[in-house]
């Protein structure tokens, strides 16, 4: 976990929070109250606006003042500290600064933060800053750097795996994602001679053999400051492989709030058949774009060696696929083929690798009854005009048979789980405005509690009858597409001009961009598709985003188009984190709990009904009834009950965190920080992969560990 410097650091500025402010001599102060709040000032620049969506993201109260409004209030000392009950309180645990000084000089305002800083040893985060001497940097001139770090790779010093980024294996790639455009603009500087300043991030220096900082920790005149010096928005991967530790180091790693890296992935149609894409139609015969009696139907559907080899797959990756099925697609098949189904033996023989989910027993459309007279479709009518929907009898039916085929097939499922063929029954623009009212009670007549949404269209998690909705992240990789050839096909058909052949779509949709040029057919799956949805997908996973991504069973078939993507994701992800952060790949129920206990906490916390603060090595939060309380705290810290105490969270990244409530009996969370000598063997470094040591708690279900299967951790 890589955390003794970093731990060492934090215990020696707690030790200063509790003796500066002695009132006289021989007369013991009281330790002072901190409140568990992050004074964000904000100058209306990314870097500072990336800070604060990391906090809003891991549900971290935050204050933000805006320098741009007349109205802002002043920061002074009123408006920093206080006392209460006769104990002094800091209001802010740290600051986040856009530069080092952004009051400029003989500011009062700086002044007062300057002085709050001592008294109450609060660390303060220079967003973004130029290198110079008063930030413990020497000047770039002097044989440092300014300039664009586009595709650079910088690196993570030892200093910074002992300390706030030890949940990294060391690399920091700066993306460079449009050649004609500067991303990047950074000021690598060393330190400045006789500053007591630890560089945690570098990146080489050009024309040298030196290394110029990048993200450092300057201790001067009694405070801490971590001085950042490149530019930076919070969509772009090198600050989310660092916003972890800059928030860790920024709260002493004590903070309320929470976050981790997902992924999941769901296969949908399996044992279906896809309908495939036409090149000659530019639509896909047999569903809905294609006109009444336009081609034929060519169908894809994975194969029993397809099924073999997504096991071996999943257990090399060491990675579980949600397999969401129709059962009726199998019941089909054998009636097609002398009744016998390869491909669901198969699946059923290695049905412990994947978690299952229904998807409907053969798919129907279930929201309005379509017309598909015409392209596009429409909703069919009543003969008062009203929409017509599928009734709650048919939803309810496809529900229940397609659980019935599971239980016949062996298949585990988890029956509060479902995922509508298309999302259908939700809403969809611009046909069907409405959920079909059906839906809901339906659900309901079978339990169902979690239900799919399709989060390009409906990103809010809602209620749906008695169900919370999952909204789930497309992938790029079309459903109708079993090979290379027709997934690039269609894809230039959608992104290209139409001067250059294609549809011409991109060039009026609003959420859509023109390709330069039409891909090539045979090296433009591999040289842009996989290179591009890779890394949408991977920025959703540093994201602290739980939400699944979705692909269908025909990206498993023939090319097998989805593995590329996939394995580039997983890759790169365990080249850049350490075991101590692994990823976790939690199924659709959770996922929807996760959100859900994220919404009543984010509500409560706008609503300034949430109370947190630190005394010494105790740390309280009141929060509003039902409302769990995410957490994360360093390893050791254990939650005080009514009788006794027990283990709070388990371990990520190098600390200890997950959800809370208060105990039996009791209106607020109480939790004691680790000291003494058993503290100091928890915070003990763990430079070792997690394989190679016994875990300080169980990891929570659903992570994924990155130990080679087979081999136990």
């Amino acid at each position: 976990m890589r955390r003794t410097g970093h731990t060492a650091a934090v215990l020696g500025a707690a030790a200063m929070l509790f003796t500066v402010a002695t009132p006289s001599a021989g007369a013991a102060a009281p330790p002072p109250r901190i409140d568990l709040r992050v004074l964000v000032v904000d100058d209306g620049g990314p870097a500072t606006a990336a800070i604060a969506a990391e906090l809003d993201g891991a549900g971290t109260p935050y204050t933000s003042v805006d320098l741009s409004r007349d109205d802002r209030p002043v920061i002074d000392a009123a408006f920093l500290s206080d006392t209460v009950g006769g104990r002094p309180r800091a209001k802010y645990q740290a600051v986040v600064l856009p530069n080092d000084n952004p009051f400029g000089t003989g500011s009062a305002e700086m002044t007062a933060l300057v002085a709050y800083e001592k008294t109450f040893a609060i660390p303060q985060v220079d967003a973004y800053t130029y290198a110079r001497p008063e930030v413990g940097l020497d000047q770039p001139a002097n044989g440092g750097y300014s300039g664009s770090l586009d595709g650079a790779r910088a690196e993570v010093t030892a200093a910074g795996k002992a300390g706030p980024f030890g949940y990294l294996e060391g690399a920091v790639p700066f993306e460079d994602n449009a050649p004609t455009v500067s991303e990047s603009y950074a000021h690598a500087a060393k330190p400045a001679p006789g500053a007591d300043f630890t560089t945690y991030v570098d990146v080489p220096l050009p024309g040298s053999a030196g290394r110029g900082s990048l993200v450092g920790e300057y201790r001067h005149d009694g405070r801490r400051e971590l001085v950042v010096t490149f530019v930076y928005n919070r969509h772009q991967q090198q600050f989310r492989l660092l916003a972890r530790g800059i928030v860790g180091w920024l709260t002493q790693d004590v903070r309320i709030g929470a976050s981790r890296n997902y992924f999941a992935v769901h296969v949908d149609d399996v044992f279906a058949a896809d309908d495939r894409w036409d090149s000659q139609l530019n639509c896909t015969p047999g569903d809905v774009d294609c006109p009444p009696g336009q081609g034929e139907a060519d169908s894809i559907r994975m194969t029993a060696d397809d099924a073999r080899y997504a096991t071996q797959w999943s257990r090399s990756q060491d990675f579980t696929l949600d397999m969401v099925f129709n059962g009726g697609g199998s019941e089909l098949y054998k009636e097609e083929n002398a009744g016998s189904d390869p491909l669901a033996q198969q699946l059923a023989a290695d049905k412990s690798a994947y978690r299952w989910v229904n998807h409907t027993y053969n798919h129907p459309f279930l929201g309005c009854v379509q017309d598909v007279s015409a392209v596009p479709w429409s909703c069919a009518k009543n003969p008062d005009g009203s929409t017509r929907y599928v009734s709650r009898t048919e939803i309810a039916g496809q529900i229940r048979d397609n659980r019935q085929w599971a239980e016949r097939t062996g298949l585990p499922l988890v029956n509060a789980e479902l995922v509508t063929g298309e999302h259908s029954g939700l809403k969809v623009l611009p046909q069907q405005p409405d959920d079909n009212p059906n839906l809901g009670p339906a659900l309901a007549d079978n339990g169902v509690t979690s239900l799919a949404s399709d989060n390009s269209r409906d990103r809010e998690q809602r209620k749906v009858g008695p169900a919370l909705t999952v909204p789930r992240h497309p992938m790029n990789i079309f459903y109708n597409a079993g090979r290379t050839a027709d997934q690039i096909d269609e894809y230039n058909w959608i992104y290209s001009r139409s001067a250059d052949g294609g549809s011409g779509i991109c060039e009026t949709a609003a959420n859509s961009t023109c390709l330069p040029e039409p891909l090539d057919p045979a090296t433009g799956y591999a040289d842009y598709v996989v290179p591009l949805e890779s890394r949408i997908a991977l920025g959703h996973v540093l994201s602290n985003d739980p939400r699944p991504h979705f692909i269908h069973q025909s990206n498993l078939a023939e090319d097998r188009i989805a593995y590329p993507v996939l394995d580039r994701v997983l890759n790169e992800y365990a080249a850049l984190y350490a075991d101590s952060a692994p990823l976790v790949n939690l199924r659709q129920r959770d996922i929807g709990a996760e959100l859900r206990d994220r919404a009543t906490w984010n509500t409560a916390v706008k609503a300034g009904r949430v109370t947190a603060y630190r005394i010494g090595d105790t740390v309280t939060v009141q929060a509003p009834s039902g409302a769990r309380v995410p957490a994360t705290m360093p390893a050791g810290t254990r939650q005080n009950l009514l009788l006794g105490t027990e283990a709070f969270g388990t371990p990520y990244a190098g600390t200890v965190s997950g959800w809370v409530a208060a105990g039996l009996l009791q209106d607020r969370v109480s939790l004691t920080l680790p000291t003494g000598p058993a503290a100091a063997t928890a915070r003990a470094d763990k430079s070792e992969p997690v394989r190679r040591t016994a875990p300080l708690m169980p990891l929570p279900p659903g992570v994924r560990t990155r130990v080679p299967y087979g081999v136990t951790g």
